[in-house]
């Protein structure tokens, strides 16, 4: 079996060292991407005493970049006398996503948009270097090359995917995330379980992104629950930071499959949460694909179990016991609605992706009660 893997992001990771982003922008230039609230103007004064005050602040980033927003605020990079040496963006998933765009845009979204529409005219496309501070543990979007961008206004979603958007540099302090509550720490954390699993169904898996997602989603089966229950305890954030990194180093290498391409119109059209939306079809699909065989198979059972169904209904207790029903009515998501999810997934970029059929993913939805 011939397989590749390839990540070129260099990784900083430990409590307390956010205290030396200032020596990773060493002097150059640079825009802060991030969010307004607390503890974020607390943590950019900090950073401005230490390398200065950055050429442009964007706090303005909302939950699932959307295009309109993305366009305004790329504009405000072409006010600027010249472009920054360096993003850095110090946020969740989001934040870092944005960063990604706006390194991309160079101040003029537009060639962006035509890109994302066409996949034409990615040389007029800019790759301002980028510093990834994570400060959720979910994404992954340290380590990848691509950002998620929101049509909300024509129910579409876009991937920006190209090899010069990987950052620089992740610097993952687990301390910035002990203030995250309840339901973000939730949904982020599901978000790096369907990241990690996803990545072993996955047609483009190899051993070593294999390896990433066993590792992943195992600490996060096992420290989840107890984090959830324990939100201020270091250990438990810093278990599923590195998780949620391990998930990241894996789909970086093979992208997300059927379980994310069934989420976005969950998300889109029922407002569901994204971490959720991916998350609770996993123990369906997770039946779907028993019986693949090789190291993908080995791989599940390294997670779940020798017997996979087994592992399917411990996966599907694993969350209920967060909150998080396996079936579709669970998420006030019409039972006429299911066919056509499922049928446009199938046919997506990431359905594609996916080893097993749609026809094993019925059977198996039935079997189980999902619809």
């Amino acid at each position: 079996m011939m397989w590749t893997y390839q990540n070129p992001v260099k990784i900083v990771f430990g409590s307390g060292q956010f205290a030396a982003l200032s020596d990773m922008i060493a002097g150059r230039s640079y825009a802060l991407i991030t969010y307004p609230d607390s503890p974020f103007g607390e943590l950019t004064a900090q950073l401005a005493a230490k390398a200065g005050q950055p050429v442009l602040v964007i706090n303005d980033i909302a939950p699932n970049p959307d295009t309109r927003l993305l366009a305004v605020q790329s504009a405000r990079f072409a006010e600027l006398p010249q472009m920054p040496d360096v993003i850095v963006a110090l946020g969740g998933g989001s934040v870092i996503d944005s960063a990604k765009v706006f390194a991309a845009a160079a101040g003029n979204f537009s060639k962006v948009l035509h890109f994302l529409q066409t996949k034409t005219g990615e040389e007029a496309l800019s790759a301002i270097p980028i510093i990834a501070v994570p400060t959720t543990a979910g994404t992954g979007s340290e380590v990848t090359c691509w950002a998620t961008v929101w049509d909300e206004e024509n129910s579409r979603k876009f991937s920006l995917a190209r090899k010069v958007l990987y950052p620089e540099v992740a610097l993952i302090d687990p301390a910035l995330m002990l203030g995250k509550p309840y339901g973000l720490t939730l949904a982020t954390a599901l978000d790096a379980l369907s990241h990690s699993i996803e990545s072993i169904w996955n047609v483009n898996a190899n051993p070593v992104s294999a390896r990433h997602g066993v590792a992943a989603a195992r600490a996060i089966l096992r420290d989840l629950p107890k984090l959830l229950v324990d939100l201020g305890n270091l250990e438990l954030r810093s278990n599923i930071a590195e998780a949620s990194l391990n998930a990241g180093l894996a789909f970086s290498n093979t992208k997300t499959a059927i379980a994310h391409n069934i989420s976005y119109p969950i998300t889109l059209g029922w407002g569901v949460q994204h971490g959720i939306a991916c998350s609770f079809t996993l123990p369906t699909i997770l039946q779907s694909v028993i019986g693949t065989g090789g190291f993908r198979e080995d791989s599940l059972k390294a997670i779940f179990g020798e017997d996979l169904s087994k592992g399917a209904d411990s996966l599907t207790a694993f969350l209920k016991q967060l909150g998080v029903g396996h079936r579709f009515a669970d998420h006030k998501i019409p039972t006429g609605s299911f066919r056509g999810i499922v049928d446009e997934a199938f046919a997506g970029e990431r359905g594609k992706n996916f080893i097993g059929s749609k026809e094993s993913f019925l059977e198996a939805s039935h079997q189980r009660g999902v619809i």
